[in-house]
Formats: C-alpha cells, sequence, structure tokens
C-alpha cells in the first residue's frame, strides 16, 4: 500500500497543522491522528457546532433584508455561505476523512470570503464617500454579478494547486491574493472616516453602523488571516508553532464573520455604545446620577434616530 506524505512545510503542502500520513487506500485515516493534534480537533468541533446553526439562522435573517435598493446583505449573506462551505469542509476533516478535496474547497471557501469582505467594505466605502452615485447605480443585478466574479476568481489559486503546479508558484499566489486587500480595508476607512462629517445624506445610526462594519472587517483580516499570510511569506523561519497558530486563527473566520451580521442589523451600534457609556458612569457616578445619565444617553441615540 502506498502512503502519500504530506508535511508542514508550506502551506501548499500541509493538510493541517502537523506532520501525518496519509493511507491512499484505507478510509480508517484520520486527519488528527497525533496527539499534537487534539487542540485542534477540539476546536474544530466547537467552531462546528456553534457556527453551522448561527450561520444559517443570519442567513435566513439577512434574507429577508434584501430589497432592491440594498446591496450589502447581499454581499454578508455570500460571505456566510463560503463560511459553511468551510464548515462542511472541517465536517470532513474531523469525520476520519483525509480526502484532498476537503482542502481545495476548503481554500476555494476561504479564498471567496476574502472577496467579499473586500466587497462589503467597498459598498460601506461608497455609501459615505459617493452617496449620490451610490444610490442610483445599486441593485441587485449588480450585486449578483459582482458575486458571480467573486466566486470565479479564487479559481486562479485552487486550479493550479489542484493540478499540481509548482508549490512555490501557488504560495506566492495565495499570499498576494491574501495580502491585496489590507490596504483596501485600510483605505475605505480613512476615506470613510475623512468624508464622515462632511455626509449629510446619511443618518447618525447609518454612519455608526457604517464604521462599525469597516473596523470589524480590519480587525478580523488582521487577526485572523495576517498571521497565515506571514506564513506563507516566511515559513522557512517561522517555527511549527507558529503555524499551529495562524491555522487554528484562520478556523476561526466563520465564527468572526457572525460579528458583521451583527452590526448589519439597525440599532446594534447604538445598544453597544449606551452599553459601554453606562458601564463607564457606574464606575463615576452614585446610583441616582447612573440612572439619570442612563436616560440621557437613551434619548441622545433616539434623537440622533430621528
Amino acid at each position: 500500500m502506498e502512503e502519500l506524505h504530506i508535511n508542514n512545510t508550506s502551506w501548499d503542502e500541509s493538510f493541517n497543522i502537523t506532520n501525518f500520513s496519509v493511507n491512499a487506500h484505507e478510509d480508517s485515516s484520520n486527519c488528527f491522528g497525533k496527539k499534537t493534534d487534539f487542540i485542534n480537533y477540539v476546536v474544530t468541533w466547537i467552531i462546528i457546532c456553534v457556527g453551522l446553526p448561527l450561520i444559517l439562522l443570519a442567513i435566513y435573517s439577512l434574507s429577508s433584508m434584501v430589497r432592491k435598493d440594498h446591496g450589502a446583505p447581499v454581499y454578508v449573506i455570500n460571505l456566510l455561505i463560503s463560511d459553511i462551505i468551510q464548515l462542511i469542509c472541517m465536517i470532513g476533516w474531523v469525520t476520519n476523512s483525509c480526502n484532498l478535496m476537503f482542502l481545495y474547497i476548503y481554500r476555494f471557501g476561504l479564498f471567496s470570503s476574502v472577496g467579499f469582505m473586500v466587497c462589503i467594505s467597498l459598498e460601506r466605502y461608497l455609501v459615505i464617500v459617493w452617496p449620490l452615485w451610490y444610490r442610483f447605480r445599486r441593485t441587485i443585478k449588480t450585486s449578483v454579478v459582482v458575486c458571480v466574479l467573486i466566486w470565479i476568481l479564487p479559481l486562479v489559486y485552487v486550479l493550479p494547486f489542484y493540478y499540481k503546479v509548482n508549490f512555490l508558484i501557488t504560495q506566492t499566489i495565495a499570499a498576494i491574493y491574501l495580502l491585496l486587500p489590507l490596504p483596501l480595508f485600510i483605505f475605505f476607512l480613512g476615506g470613510t472616516l475623512k468624508a464622515l462629517s462632511a455626509s449629510i445624506s446619511v443618518s447618525t445610526d447609518e454612519k455608526r453602523r457604517i464604521v462599525a462594519v469597516l473596523v470589524v472587517v480590519l480587525l478580523i483580516y488582521i487577526l485572523l488571516f495576517l498571521p497565515i499570510v506571514t506564513w506563507l511569506l516566511a515559513s522557512k523561519i517561522l517555527s511549527v508553532h507558529f503555524w499551529i497558530l495562524s491555522d487554528i486563527l484562520i478556523q476561526l473566520s466563520p465564527l468572526a464573520d457572525l460579528i458583521l451580521y451583527i452590526f448589519m442589523r439597525k440599532g446594534t451600534t447604538d445598544k453597544i455604545l449606551a452599553s459601554l457609556c453606562c458601564c463607564r458612569m457606574q464606575l463615576q457616578e452614585s446610583p441616582d446620577e447612573q440612572h439619570e445619565l442612563r436616560q440621557h444617553v437613551h434619548s441622545q441615540i433616539h434623537v440622533g434616530r430621528k
């Protein structure tokens, strides 16, 4: 029986976080066969059990928000669908199936999610910086066309990897693909903050939600995606422990994307700000003053919505 050996020398040669052997003719092979895989095994199950039902509920909720002039929910729904693809592949990993097809599909979903994160940030940026252009040009048809292109684009990486092109080439493609969104996220956030005060066609509540979404997208990318990009660019000088950490972080992205769904809902940002203000006031004021200031905060939020 011939064995296929996969090591952790690069992301393209790694199926998971540690070295393991896959028996090409036995169905009993396990992707988490080593003791060092136990943490990743447990984390993967937690992500699946928590993320899958919540993402399905979020998609159902967002589908009711899709209207003729609403593009953002379409991108968020597609982002969550790409997360479901990743979670399904994770189920394959933890159920004693080491089929490499799961790896190809997982990375297809992962790369697609990055594209939809860019679309969400771009859409939020246009609402503030180019409100008139966005109001007359945004349609569901345009959003669908963009979504189709985002689903096709990851094939630039997946197909060369599937046809066993030199791993240095596929690793370079992956690093470039994942690194390009970073300057875009920073530009969209900076441009939005710069034009925020001059925008009069967007309500205060909408401005808060837009900024919150852009900040969350940037933080998700920096905390979860940037470590794997670092590994791709400097895998030869980094330890295997860094790979283990970056692999676990990238698997958390489906759960992190649910935060975007939370901030897409109206009133969420106001409630969070109100809670933060109340917590700060509780540390500084007496009980009577706390009650009065809490009422003042809620009244100000109500006025801002109007």
